[in-house]
């Protein structure tokens, strides 16, 4: 196994370097400091054939330009924060607005727009880059300066280790996940509905108009939502006409903190599969409904990709119910989530 390493441009007056991390397998996984981003995927079809199967750009100027989050870490706080403000020990905190009324991934140059940190790990089992990021106190609105590390690890097993880790110097909420968009047809190949889908959860967050979570947990059962068995991600689509597909965060089933199975995707025409393994409570599923097909989408239209975002509930610092997103001095935050690519018959 060995690191690759390659200029990818200049972000913030700071050099941008690619990794390459590549499996005794000559099986590969791109990242690079701008974003902690995950770029190409390269892994076999049944046939043995490899592609990238992780949708990306091939330069750096449109992800610096702004982008629908391919590949990035997603921070401070992931998806949506109802109003754009959440109250600590009776401090009001009004965060950066940037999604109507509400704030989303984090607010404006969020982590997924930061310059990280970077350095590789070698192993004598896996490769890897560690990607670390401080971001001061008020940072888009939040409190507390926060340290964050993104770990990406490969090995021979075709394992995509995440770990995501924090700590800080005052109450604070964090929420970290990758926003990776995955075809196992390969990046580009067309619509991933055709994709069959099984998804650990038997339930999924209420939410209002706005996607933001009312607090209450919605049964599967009985609703397009329904992926206990392989399905395909397109069967029931069309029955979400308000979202234009899938955008749901669904209730992994099992302990929250601990590693266990989350969902498993499979593409019948190329045979590549991903399963998802995490210690995070949450898995949002996205169906890339909004990408336009155009440059600013590397060519992917709707539906062409599919998201499964491990994380904490959107909205937890206003939702007491919801397990807690409150990091305080003295703790670490960590979560681990592991994509396995596999091949099928």
């Amino acid at each position: 196994m060995m690191i690759e390493t390659a200029p990818f441009g200049t972000a913030d007056d700071q050099p941008i370097t690619r990794y390459t991390l590549v499996n005794s397998k000559g099986h590969r996984v791109h990242v690079m400091n701008f974003g902690a981003t995950l770029l190409e995927v390269e892994v076999p079809d049944r046939d043995g054939q490899l592609a990238n199967v992780n949708l990306c750009f091939n330069s750096l100027e449109p992800y610096v330009q702004g982008h629908p989050y391919f590949g990035s870490t997603v921070g401070r706080f992931c998806n949506r924060i109802g109003n754009a403000t959440f109250t600590i020990d009776g401090t009001e905190y009004p965060l950066v607005v940037n999604h109507g009324k509400h704030q989303l991934h984090g607010g404006k140059k969020n982590f997924s727009y930061q310059v990280w940190s970077a350095e590789p790990i070698q192993a004598s089992d896996h490769v890897g880059v560690r990607f670390e990021l401080t971001s001061p106190d008020g940072d888009n609105g939040f409190p507390g300066t926060v340290h964050a590390i993104a770990e990406y690890t490969w090995n021979d097993a075709d394992e995509l280790k995440l770990t995501y880790s924090a700590t800080t110097d005052k109450p604070t909420h964090v929420n970290l996940c990758n926003h990776s968009y995955w075809n196992l047809g390969g990046a580009g190949s067309g619509t991933a509905k055709d994709h069959v889908a099984t998804i650990e959860a038997d339930h999924f967050l209420d939410v209002d108009d706005d996607l933001i979570p009312t607090g209450k947990l919605n049964e599967v059962a009985g609703t397009p939502l329904d992926f206990r068995s392989p399905t395909e991600l397109g069967k029931r689509i069309d029955q979400l006409p308000a979202t234009k597909g899938y955008d749901h965060c669904y209730v992994v089933r099992g302990q929250a903190g601990t590693l266990r199975p989350a969902g498993i995707v499979v593409d019948p025409d190329s045979g590549r599969s991903l399963e998802i393994e995490t210690t995070q409570p949450g898995m949002q599923l996205y169906t890339a409904n909004h990408l336009g097909g155009g440059p600013g989408t590397a060519g992917a239209g709707s539906h062409d990709a599919f998201c499964l975002e491990t994380q904490h509930y959107p909205d937890a610092p206003n939702k007491p119910e919801f397990k807690s997103t409150l990091l305080n001095p003295g703790e670490t935050l960590k979560e681990v989530t592991i994509h396995r690519f596999g091949v099928r018959p």
